[in-house]
């Protein structure tokens, strides 16, 4: 079996595909052999669970999570990755490779179909950097039944959508992220274990999906547009960005404001996750 972590095997598995690596898909491959068992390990402790994995890559995290879990579901956008992973994935039997682009799948549906007899489903990743908000917020917005999602990203993405609500790392994701779970930051990983090395270094995070988090919200759809307009005008305070962003006279502001015991001039990133859930029962 061939060494996936080994530098040179995987200059001659690209070679021999003649694989050209893409920039405008972020394709930056693993070739650790530490840090993918590591993450296989951290999504979950039932043996019995199904793993959607998003960027198979060459089949490096793909090879450790079928060793731990009963399926895996691997979906890779690149096409020209797909016969290296028939290769190298060609030993295990619990391994399932598609061709397409997660955003444009319903993975509720997914998950029911390829996980029915699995007794949990977790989510796996290596995130291309331009597309980690996106792909995220995907995942906890489609409303499949998945317990926990575990993905490398950018080190500053990661400390950002894990930054506590009202200290002055957090932001829209921030906010956004724990109306379904509270993540953490699970272990750094350098730049120097990736083929090609990125400029920046990355962490693994973890988001175990907590339904409970988001009962005192009374509208969903009030709460991501309070987060917006909130960020949305970062510099200005919370008075002035909500009127602004949501197109509400400011003396109406200040009335909610006054009545919640905010200061108008606090700006988002001041306050707690509690504050927006109030804000956005208040605000209708």
């Amino acid at each position: 079996m061939e060494d996936l972590s080994n530098k040179k095997t995987v200059k001659n598995i690209l070679e021999k595909y003649g694989f050209k690596f893409s920039k405008s898909l972020g394709q930056n491959f693993i070739i650790s052999d530490t840090i993918c068992p590591k993450m296989a390990k951290s999504c979950g402790d039932s043996d019995k669970a199904g793993v959607l994995e998003i960027g198979a890559g060459i089949g490096v995290l793909t090879t450790e999570l079928a060793k731990k879990y009963k399926k895996v579901v691997s979906v890779e956008i690149d096409k020209n990755l797909i016969d290296i992973l028939e290769e190298t994935t060609k030993n295990y039997e619990n391994i399932k490779i598609i061709n397409n682009d997660i955003l444009k799948i319903d993975l509720q549906k997914l998950a029911k179909s390829e996980f029915c007899d699995c007794d949990e489903v977790y989510v796996c990743a290596n995130l291309p950097y331009y597309i980690t908000s996106e792909i995220l917020m995907y995942i906890l917005e489609s409303g499949a039944d998945i317990k926990s999602i575990t993905v490398m990203v950018q080190k500053e993405a990661a400390e950002r959508i894990c930054a506590e609500p009202g200290t002055r790392n957090s932001g829209a994701i921030s906010l956004a992220v724990r109306f379904y779970c509270i993540p953490k930051i699970l272990f750094n990983v350098s730049r120097g274990c990736f083929m090609p090395q990125p400029n920046v270094d990355s962490s693994v995070i973890k988001m175990e999906i907590d339904h409970s988090l988001h009962s005192k919200i009374k509208n969903k759809s009030n709460y991501f547009k309070v987060i917006k307009a909130a960020y949305g005008k970062r510099r200005k305070n919370i008075l002035n960005s909500l009127s602004m962003g949501l197109s509400i006279p400011k003396k109406e502001i200040e009335i909610i404001l006054k009545k919640l015991h905010v200061s108008p001039t606090t700006r988002a990133e001041q306050l707690s996750f509690n504050d927006f859930v109030n804000l956005s029962n208040e605000i209708i």
